[in-house]
């Protein structure tokens, strides 16, 4: 029981050592190495890897180390061919992957901008003829305005007229009702007149 209860802990603390020490490392030095099921290369090949693939190391010793590839697939390689520094090649096409995402990203900011800008100019037209519109709305009311006023004053002048013209005619009539007057006045002080004359010579 206690072999058993030893065999479980050992493999328990393994199961954690492996776990913790399981990091990215890749493949140096040569085209191409063989994964292998065991430590040795009296063990079957698994898979083969090629120089600057990105492997997860297991399990790491002098001789041969226990790693996984992007596949799933876990096996043993010779740890002279691993190394911690990533591939220069690697490298660059990371650079140049950032390089075409940076330039993409430019890309649409660009055409973002041109977009914006083309609002902003669409924009402005409308705010110049919206100020066109207000100052010719102004302008037409402050005319109306002005158009009403005159049109009083003309009907004020308009009264005025025919005001003084019944008054003009009301003068007419009494002058010539007061010129007939006399007229008549004169007209029979006349024949008064005469006939006071033909009496005083008659008598």
């Amino acid at each position: 029981m206690r072999a058993k209860y030893l065999i479980l802990t050992c493999f328990f603390f393994f199961s954690i050592a492996a776990y913790s020490y399981a990091k990215d490392i890749y493949v140096t030095g040569v085209t191409q190495i063989t994964m292998r099921t065991g430590p040795g290369i009296d063990h079957k090949i698994v898979a083969m890897v090629t120089s600057g693939v990105k492997l997860e190391i297991l399990e790491y010793n002098d001789d041969w180390s226990m790693v996984r590839n992007d596949a799933g697939k876990t096996g043993w390689v010779l740890t002279r061919f691993l190394t911690e520094e990533v591939p220069k090649a690697l490298v660059a096409e990371r650079y140049r992957q950032e390089n075409e995402r940076l330039a993409s990203k430019l890309s649409a900011a660009e055409e973002t901008a041109e977009t914006l800008n083309t609002q902003n100019k669409k924009l402005m037209e409308i705010a110049q003829k919206y100020k066109q519109l207000k100052d010719a709305s102004a302008s037409y009311l402050k005319l109306d305005a002005e158009h009403k006023s005159l049109l009083e004053q003309s009907r004020e002048q308009e009264k005025l007229i025919q005001s003084l013209k019944q008054r003009i005619k009301s003068e007419v009539k009494l002058g010539l009702l007061s010129g007939a007057g006399v007229f008549i006045v004169g007209l029979i002080f006349g024949m008064s007149s005469r006939r006071k004359k033909r009496g005083s010579l008659l008598s």
